[in-house]
């Protein structure tokens, strides 16, 4: 049953090439598949639920986003264990993103909570957290 569960995220970007390259292969290791493709957006598919980015308009790229800010503090995304965030930490500093929190990680949300945070190119706060 789907009663309740999200139907999908949109989010504006600045820059939807960069946005694109950045999310593309994550995405993909969490196994979501392409959804939908224009010329003003992308989105990725896992089972019931995606993640739509499109381009803001120019004229409201005057004020950057910060996650302070009211709206989206981060996207959480569930990793399938420890090792599956090792590995993905791996990655993410082989692709040269940096890790938020390092002198803290994997336990940067606390003593139980094992994950990597980090930042696409908007500076959104990312977060693959193991069970």
């Amino acid at each position: 049953m789907t009663h309740g569960l999200i139907h999908h995220i949109e989010l504006y970007v600045s820059d939807l090439n960069k946005t694109i390259h950045f999310w593309d292969w994550f995405l993909k290791e969490l196994g979501y598949t392409y959804f939908q493709k224009w010329e003003g957006g992308q989105s990725w598919k896992l089972e019931d639920t995606y993640l739509v980015f499109v381009q803001a308009e120019e004229r409201f790229l005057d004020i950057p986003y910060h996650r302070c800010r009211v709206g989206l503090n981060h996207l959480a995304f569930h990793a399938g264990s420890r090792e599956f965030v090792d590995e993905m930490t791996k990655k993410l500093q082989q692709k040269g993103i940096t890790i938020l929190y390092q002198h803290l990680h994997p336990f940067a949300g606390g003593d139980n909570h094992y994950a990597v945070y980090f930042e696409d190119p908007d500076r959104v706060k990312v977060e693959l957290v193991a069970p």
